[in-house]
C-alpha cells in the first residue's frame, strides 16, 4: 500500500513525498484509496485539494475495519474543537437524523440476545478471502443477508425517494418493519422471495434526450442493498485506487479532484474523454452472470440477482420483459 509525507514548510508551502504502488509499479496508481503525485511544492489551496483527492473516508463493511490504510480523523468544528466521537466515520446507523425516535429505539434493541449491528464481523472473513485470493469463489453467501443485515439496509436507504410500482414509501414500510423485516428474512431463505418490476420513468439529459430509471419496490431495494453489502466485501479486492464509479465513499467529486491534482502537478500530454453509449441499457443478462459466477459461486445468490433482471419494468401500467439491460435508480 503507497503512502505519502505531507511537510510543511516556513513559506506556507507542502512537500508530498509519495511512495510507489505495489499493484501497477507507477506513482500514483494505489488499489486502495491513495493517490499521490511526484515531489512538488503547491499552495496552500493546491494542497488543500490534493488532500481531498488523497485522504477519502474509507468504506466501513465490518465493525473496526476498512478497506484503506487511511485513518479517519475526527472533524473539527469552526473553533476548532473536534466534534463528539458518534460524527466521525464507523457509527454505521446513526449518522441519519432522519425518523430520529424510531431509529433511536430500534438500535436500542436487540436480537436473539445479540446488539443489533448493521455490519457485523463475519463479513470479516469474506474480505479477507477475496483480498487473499483473487481466483477464489464463495460459495455460502445467502446466510449472510441475515435478519439484522436487512434492517439495516432499511435504514441506509434513502428515506425521500420515490415509490416503486407498489407505491409504499420508507415511511410505510417503517410503520411495522419488525414483522416485515422477519417475513422477508423468511421468504428470501425459502425460496419464496418474489422480485417485483421496476417503475419506469425518465430525467432530461444535457443533450436534449431523456436517460431511462427504474424503481425498484421498497422491498427490493432492502434485499438489493444487504447483497451489495456483501458483494462489496469481494469486489472491493479487486478495484484500483483510481476507480470512483459506483463505489462506496466515493463521489464524482473525488475523482475532479484526482485529476485536478494529475493535470496540475504532473506532465500531461493527451486526455481521454470516453463514454458508453447506453451501457446500462445493452448489458448482456447471460454475460453479467457469467462474471458475476468468477467469484460468486453460491447458486441462491445467483438466483437471486437473476430475479432481478428478470422482474421486468413497468411503464404507464404496462409491464414488458428486461431482456437485457439493468434498471437504474438516479
Amino acid at each position: 500500500m503507497g503512502k505519502a509525507i505531507v511537510r510543511s514548510s516556513a513559506k506556507g508551502e507542502f512537500e508530498v513525498t509519495p511512495t510507489e504502488s505495489k499493484t501497477t509499479g507507477t506513482v500514483g496508481n494505489f488499489p486502495h484509496g491513495s493517490r499521490e503525485t511526484p515531489v512538488i511544492s503547491v499552495s496552500t489551496r493546491e494542497a488543500e485539494r490534493l488532500e481531498k483527492a488523497r485522504g477519502h473516508n474509507a468504506d466501513m463493511d465490518v465493525i473496526g475495519e476498512s478497506y484503506s490504510s487511511i485513518v479517519p480523523k475526527k472533524p473539527a468544528n469552526k473553533g476548532g474543537v473536534p466534534k463528539p466521537a458518534e460524527s466521525v466515520e464507523g457509527r454505521g446507523l446513526t449518522k441519519e437524523n432522519i425518523q430520529q425516535t424510531l431509529l433511536g429505539r430500534t438500535q436500542s434493541r436487540k436480537s436473539n440476545g445479540k446488539p443489533f449491528v448493521g455490519r457485523s464481523r463475519e463479513l470479516v472473513g469474506v474480505r479477507e478471502a477475496a483480498r487473499r485470493d483473487r481466483r477464489q469463489k464463495f460459495t455460502n453467501l445467502l446466510h449472510h443477508l441475515t435478519a439484522e443485515r436487512l434492517r439495516a439496509s432499511l435504514f441506509e436507504l434513502k428515506k425521500q425517494a420515490a415509490p416503486g410500482i407498489d407505491g409504499e414509501t420508507w415511511q410505510d414500510y417503517a410503520v411495522e418493519f419488525e414483522r416485515r423485516i422477519k417475513d422477508l428474512h423468511d421468504r428470501i431463505h425459502g425460496g419464496r422471495y418474489r422480485a417485483k418490476p421496476s417503475k419506469r420513468s425518465y430525467i432530461p439529459k444535457s443533450d436534449g434526450t431523456k436517460r431511462p430509471l427504474g424503481i425498484a419496490a421498497l422491498e427490493d431495494k432492502v434485499v438489493q442493498q444487504a447483497v451489495r453489502t456483501v458483494l462489496e466485501c469481494i469486489y472491493e479486492q479487486d478495484f484500483l485506487g483510481f476507480s470512483y464509479g459506483y463505489r462506496p465513499r466515493r463521489s464524482s467529486h473525488q475523482a475532479l479532484d484526482a485529476l485536478f491534482v494529475g493535470i496540475s502537478r504532473r506532465k500531461v500530454n493527451w486526455i481521454v474523454d470516453a463514454d458508453i453509449r447506453g451501457f446500462f441499457d445493452a448489458i448482456s443478462h447471460q454475460w453479467l452472470m457469467k462474471f458475476m459466477e468468477h467469484r460468486i459461486a453460491d447458486r441462491r445468490m445467483l438466483r437471486l440477482m437473476k430475479k432481478w433482471l428478470r422482474a421486468g419494468v413497468s411503464e404507464d401500467g404496462e409491464w414488458s420483459p428486461t431482456k437485457v439491460g439493468t434498471p437504474r435508480e438516479r
